[in-house]
Formats: structure tokens, C-alpha cells, sequence
């Protein structure tokens, strides 16, 4: 075992390298674990009844950034993940943790509301939890384990993407990341003079456009053109393409004048001095196909209501990390913790 440094780490995801040396000290091999822990994949599958034709896909997260409809945040980010590998989401354990001091019935009751309204809409049964007040947290945290179902031969994931292939990404970012903004820094942006209207109408992105990618990720798993697919979360687009490189040992070319990015996200990350491709990204949906399948991917994103667009192209390892702006190489972002940290440095 590598021997531990003193070196800090920042909020956010630990870093990749990292993960990599703590995942290679954990047991993580068995002849029914099809698809384990590792930089840039999604969910686990399981064969837990072999011989049977449906795989099992398990997945758990924590909301630790929002507070503000932290029931709801919960449950789609885990039901993301299950949907880019192609599964439909069925069960919810929910693990609520309440800081000490602070909290009320009613917080407890709007959390539980929460969760029980987004599991309804998305056809997911609770089947148990945990539930406690503890001082060792400051705010709510809600973390869940969510299982679905794939049926065999149908599993997608991160590491599936080959050379050649390019790059779609449905939806706009940083849908998760703007809404945070607008529902924490509420009171903040009005002392800037923000009009209530702007405010209102990206704290909203929570729902309309939503963070929730079940539809174009099962849009493109029915195709059965996908060679990979990843839900960008913490440290953003940025970095979920940049995860999609480590899980498949890949090269990338990352276009981003190409990433879809309204002009209302630009302005609330610039207000706080953030950089948009680094700013958690629920709402948005990665995928990789080869060049040929690309217009049958979009097309069917389109017919649903969902902007596609190309945002790069997978290349051989040797190739590197290129980034692309205004038709010059510049320096390829990368971000080692989610910009939106920033709100409360």
C-alpha cells in the first residue's frame, strides 16, 4: 500500500488518481460484479440471478451542496446514474441526516414530501432508508442507494466509448448548477440588483428544464447506438468528459464553443466569478457514438424536445486532451472541485 501523504484535499470529488490508488485497495472483484467501482462509471451492475435475462444496477450519491429541495436533487441524480447504463430505476433507500440544533418537523416533513413526490413521478418505490438528527452534520444531507434493472446484453457505460467516435451532449449546462445559485444566493443577487424575475426563472431550472436526463439517455439506449454514456455532476461538463477519457484509457478533442450554454448561466456564473464548464451539471446528458449513428441520435433527441449537439470526438490515447475554442487549441480545462464550492469560500 502506497504510503499516505499530509497533502489537503479541496471540497468536491476526490481526485481521479487518487480514487484510482483507494478503489485498488478494496475488494472489488466477483465473478457476478459485471461492471464495479472506477473513475468515470456511473453504477455497478450485478449479475445477481444468473441464468435470468434482467441484470441488476445499483447506485448511491449524496446531495451535499444543495439544501433547497434536497429530496428532489436526491433522488433524479441517482436515477441518472442508473439511466446512462441503460437501466430503469425501481427502489429507493433513502439516508436522511438532520444537523443537530437546527432542524424541525417541518424540515423533516418537506424533505420526506420531497423525495416521496420525485420517486412518484418517476416510478420508483421507497423500500427503506435511514433517518437520524446528528451533530456531526451543519445542514440536511440526503444520501440514497437507488436499484434498477437492465436487461442482459443492454448495458451501457462510461468506458464503452472507442476512437473515432464523437461526443453528443442533450440538454444545456449547468442546468443543477445555475439553480443552486439562484436558490441559495437568492438573497444576495437582489442586493446586486438582479431582477426577481431572473432569479425566479433560474432557480426554476430545477424543474423546467429539469435535471433529470432519464429521457434522452433512454432515448439513446433504445437506440442501440450508444458506445458510452455519463451524467455530468460535480466539477461539470468539463469533468464528466474528462471521466469519460479515464474509464475508457482514451484520447479526447473537447470543443467547447460547441457546449450548449444559455446566455442566463453565463451571466449568474460570471456574478460569482465561476467558470460554467466547471459547475455541476445535473440536467445535461453525455453520450458517444460512432460518426455515422450521430444524426440518428440527435434526431431522436430532437423529436422529444431535447437540443443535441456534438461537443467532441474520442481519440486514441496518445493523441492526449485537446481543447478547441474558436477554432484555436487552448489549455483543457480541468477543475479540482466544482467551481460552485466558491459560493461559500
Amino acid at each position: 500500500m502506497k504510503q499516505p501523504t499530509n497533502i489537503m484535499l479541496t471540497s468536491g470529488k476526490i481526485p481521479a488518481s487518487l480514487l484510482t490508488q483507494l478503489l485498488s485497495n478494496l475488494p472489488t472483484s466477483h465473478p457476478q460484479l459485471l461492471l464495479g467501482p472506477a473513475v468515470g462509471e456511473d453504477a455497478a451492475v450485478i449479475d445477481f440471478a444468473p441464468g435470468q435475462d434482467q441484470l441488476l444496477v445499483a447506485k448511491s450519491d449524496p446531495i451535499t451542496f444543495a439544501t433547497d429541495a434536497i429530496g428532489y436533487y436526491a433522488v433524479n441524480v441517482c436515477a441518472n446514474d442508473l439511466a446512462v447504463t441503460g437501466a430503469t430505476p425501481r427502489f429507493y433507500l433513502p439516508t436522511v441526516l438532520l444537523p443537530a440544533g437546527q432542524a424541525d418537523e417541518a424540515l423533516a416533513q418537506r424533505i420526506f414530501h420531497q423525495i416521496g413526490a420525485a420517486c412518484r413521478s418517476l416510478g420508483i418505490v421507497v423500500v427503506g432508508g435511514h433517518s437520524e438528527v446528528t451533530p456531526t452534520v451543519n445542514q440536511a444531507v440526503v444520501a440514497g442507494t437507488m436499484l434498477g434493472d437492465v436487461a442482459r446484453g443492454h448495458v451501457i457505460h462510461s468506458g464503452g466509448c472507442q476512437p473515432g467516435d464523437l461526443v453528443l451532449m442533450a440538454g444545456m449546462a449547468p442546468v443543477e448548477g445555475i439553480s443552486i445559485i439562484a436558490r441559495e444566493k437568492r438573497a444576495e443577487l437582489l442586493q446586486r440588483g438582479w431582477p426577481t424575475k431572473q432569479i425566479e426563472l433560474a432557480a426554476n431550472y430545477l424543474y423546467e428544464p429539469g435535471i433529470s436526463v432519464m429521457t434522452p439517455a433512454r432515448l439513446a439506449a433504445q437506440t442501440g447506438l450508444v458506445t458510452a454514456m455519463h451524467d455530468p455532476t460535480e466539477g461539470g461538463i468539463a469533468t464528466a468528459i474528462l471521466e469519460l477519457t479515464l474509464a475508457a484509457d482514451v484520447g479526447l478533442e473537447f470543443r467547447l464553443d460547441s457546449v450548449n450554454m444559455p446566455a442566463l448561466a453565463q451571466q449568474l456564473c460570471a456574478e460569482f466569478g465561476l467558470d460554467p464548464l466547471g459547475v455541476i451539471a445535473s440536467g445535461a446528458l453525455l453520450a458517444t457514438t460512432p460518426p455515422e449513428h450521430a444524426a440518428t441520435i440527435l434526431q431522436s433527441w430532437r423529436q422529444h424536445g431535447w437540443a443535441g449537439t456534438i461537443i467532441g470526438q474520442i481519440l486514441p490515447k496518445a493523441a492526449g486532451l485537446v481543447a478547441i475554442r474558436q477554432g484555436e487549441r487552448v489549455e483543457f480545462p480541468r477543475f479540482a472541485s466544482d467551481e460552485i464550492t466558491k459560493l461559500w469560500q
